[in-house]
């Protein structure tokens, strides 16, 4: 099989400039704009990558906490017929696990500080089936959350801010109150601390109080359980999962998703990621179209040797070729050195940055501040194939004019002086 003469001579001129055509080197301009196309494509994918790292680990943080579906009756009443939800819920395919909640505010006092809380009343020995949560705390806190006694396992953040440890003793304040002739006196309860918890997740870990459910519908005077967890075998199908049940249950409950529980922050962090997507894009088109000048410099040095083809009956066309094929070359030979340039950095990325941290004698992720001790990478197919993609097309288009200006070239003007 003969190769066409048009990718012969356009891998030469990629190759060799005039003044390193013996030695067989990359032409300076080439390399330049070749290493300018390889650093972009690297950069998107590294920074891609690190973003998706980052929501990977704050969704599996806060879903840690907080369970993929929650169905709850209006108003914080309790769930008319707890046991046909059950049932209903766990008969679907795609449910792991369920399990019954009470879900209200209260305020936590001890002295004279005071922090509002989310009371979540659990049943310990069903919660592990819903949260990885209570799977850590199965076999310490959660034993000690025991009927009747009232006791409250708390948030880091939150026991630290009011000053609690193991087996202290701090009050309840419920919502409510309750009438007196004296007035509404608010119903308080003393609560004893029976473990803390850090989820890595400040918001929850500020915030969020576990107790007995039997215990919370003592104190809050509520029937039975308001809602219902519900864990699924694949988190990402809970919108459609829950959409189902929600069909299947009727309009007396309401059915929330993880992904509605947070939207603003994930639609906060999409948008973030394609406007980094953009932004890098960028530094791709300028290197890619720095292929503009390399192909004009090289017409304007070839004429000559164009004249030549052209009289020895090469068609514009075939000229043209050349120098899309030479265009192309640069394009296709940095967009996979970047790739694979940025794909060994964000497979790696979790012994880069270490050993950088060590000779820069720098923490670049204090753990106090990011609650991450370690910079996370999740490169993802979804977002290399576009870049690539991208990038060989803005080469390609890069390539167009150039082309099609040497194959313009008038064999007998550009041999005048030669």
């Amino acid at each position: 099989m003969q190769i066409p003469y048009e990718l012969i001579l356009g891998w030469r001129y990629t190759r060799a400039g005039r003044a390193t055509r013996r030695n067989g080197f990359i032409s300076f301009i080439s390399g330049v704009s070749m290493l300018g196309i390889a650093l972009g494509v690297a950069a998107l994918i590294i920074v891609l990558s690190v973003m998706n790292g980052f929501q990977k680990e704050v969704r599996d943080r806060m879903l840690g906490v907080v369970s993929h579906i929650e169905i709850f009756a209006p108003g914080g009443a309790a769930l008319p017929d707890l046991a046909g939800t059950l049932a209903q819920v766990r008969s679907h395919p795609q449910v792991a696990g369920a399990a019954p909640f009470i879900a209200t505010q209260a305020l936590l006092a001890r002295g004279e500080d005071m922090k509002g809380a989310i009371v979540r009343g659990i049943d310990p020995a069903a919660e592990p089936a819903v949260t990885d949560l209570a799977v850590e705390l199965r076999n310490t806190a959660l034993t000690r959350l025991i009927a009747g006694e009232f006791g409250v396992v708390l948030g880091g953040e939150l026991a630290r801010s009011l000053g609690l440890r193991q087996g202290d003793r701090v009050t309840l304040v419920a919502p409510g109150g309750q009438v007196t002739p004296a007035g509404v006196v608010p119903r308080l309860k003393q609560m004893t601390v029976v473990g803390t918890f850090d989820s890595g997740h400040y918001e929850y870990d500020a915030s969020l109080a576990l107790i007995h459910i039997e215990d919370a519908a003592r104190i809050f005077r509520l029937e039975g359980p308001t809602g219902v967890r519900v864990r699924l075998k694949d988190l990402h199908l809970a919108r459609e999962v829950g959409a189902e049940l929600a069909g299947r249950l009727g309009a007396d409950v309401v059915v929330r998703d993880w992904t509605r529980q947070n939207r603003t922050w994930f639609a906060a962090v999409q948008v973030e990621k394609r406007m980094m997507f953009i932004i890098l894009t960028l530094i791709v088109a300028v290197a890619a179209f720095n292929l503009v000048s390399t192909l004009v410099m090289t017409v304007t040095d070839k004429r000559a040797d164009i004249a030549i083809l052209r009289t020895l009956g090469a068609s514009p066309r075939s000229i043209m070729g050349i120098f899309v094929v030479q265009g192309a070359m640069v394009g296709v030979i940095g967009t996979f050195a970047g790739l694979a340039l940025g794909l060994g950095v964000a497979f790696n990325i979790d012994v880069i940055v270490p050993a950088l941290e060590h000779l820069f004698k720098a923490n670049f992720l204090p753990k106090d501040i990011y609650l991450i001790s370690r910079m996370p990478s999740d490169p993802q197919q979804a977002d290399i194939l576009p870049i690539a993609l991208i990038s060989l097309l803005l080469a390609f288009l890069a390539t167009l004019y150039p082309s099609w200006r040497a194959s313009q070239v008038n064999p007998a003007e550009a041999l005048r002086y030669e």
